[in-house]
């Protein structure tokens, strides 16, 4: 796994299928996050996120839908014919911290941490660039990731901004999926997610962004009932990356649900949320870019 098997890399049936990460699934990866398709967390695997981005992308061209990479949807993609690695020189910011020495895996834990920063540097670098710890690893054998002007190799995700303006949004709850559609209709962006669950399922019908918030502090209402916390006064929990919310909270008009980020973008789609809509930090950063205050956002019911 290094920078020239990623850019020359084919993707076929065979690599596609591997479970373990492949030089073609981190460029298959990569493409699609450039263009507005994200597959989550790049980690070199061609998972379910991923088939969801390719499904989406090609239904966005027009092209045949299909869980397997086409050639006509291979070649959409490579005409972004940019490196698909970079160098990057680690800066003092990247290891000023502070740095957790552990992220607590309950809320009423986390309420007297001053910040819910990142639990390392390299924890840090790797969501900076869309990617799992492990590819960052796997690209810098033996790195540590805590000296500023050292010097690593990353996927270059090619600034990584948000889409053009959304005039809706629309929330799959079944396929758990994001979708962003601009004025003439046409998607322009999509996102795996993680929407609701049986306990707490989201919403129903469509509703509207109400507010922006980054860095949000989160505050826990004991009227939530949320499954594992048994506080019984509210508590708030300091801003961070690794706060329950990230680093975004898009508010809509039903109290007490939104989209928004979360500390743990490797269990986008895998896990279950408090009836909102949970994707990676940097998705919900680009959500954030694209809608507004009165954006529409439609929850619907795929039919699988």
């Amino acid at each position: 796994m290094d920078a020239a098997a990623i850019d020359s890399a084919q993707p076929s049936k065979k690599t596609l299928s591997n479970e373990k990460p492949t030089p073609a699934g981190v460029r298959l990866q990569v493409l699609l996050d450039r263009a507005h398709f994200s597959p989550g967390e790049i980690d070199g695997k061609f998972g379910e996120n991923a088939r969801k981005a390719l499904r989406a992308y090609a239904e966005a061209r027009q092209l045949p839908s299909s869980d397997e990479l086409t050639e006509d949807v291979w070649k959409a993609l490579q005409a972004d014919d940019r490196p698909l690695t970079a160098r990057y020189t680690i800066t003092d910011k990247d290891v000023a911290g502070p740095f957790l020495r552990m992220l607590p895996s309950k809320m009423e834990d986390m309420k007297n941490i001053p910040k819910l920063g990142y639990t390392s540097p390299r924890e840090a670098l790797a969501e900076k660039f869309h990617m799992s710890e492990q590819l960052l690893a796997a690209l810098n054998p033996g790195h540590q990731f805590d000296r500023a002007g050292d010097t690593i190799v990353v996927v270059d995700i090619a600034g990584g901004g948000a889409p053009a303006q959304a005039d809706r949004v629309e929330v799959d709850k079944r396929r758990q999926t994001v979708k962003l559609f601009d004025k003439s209709n046409s998607l322009i962006g999509f996102y795996p997610a993680t929407v609701g669950s049986e306990e707490k399922p989201s919403p129903s019908g469509t509703l509207k962004v109400t507010e922006i918030s980054r860095n949000p502090t989160y505050r826990y209402n004991p009227a939530y009932h949320f499954k594992g916390v048994h506080a019984r006064k509210p508590f708030t929990i300091k801003p961070g990356p690794n706060n329950p919310v990230g680093n975004v909270w898009i508010n809509l008009s039903a109290e007490g649900y939104g989209i928004h980020g979360t500390p743990s973008p490797d269990k986008i789609s895998k896990a279950q949320s408090h009836g909102c809509v949970r994707l990676t930090n940097w998705d919900a950063e680009r959500v954030a870019g694209s809608v507004s205050k009165g954006t529409p956002v439609a929850f619907v019911e795929g039919s699988g």
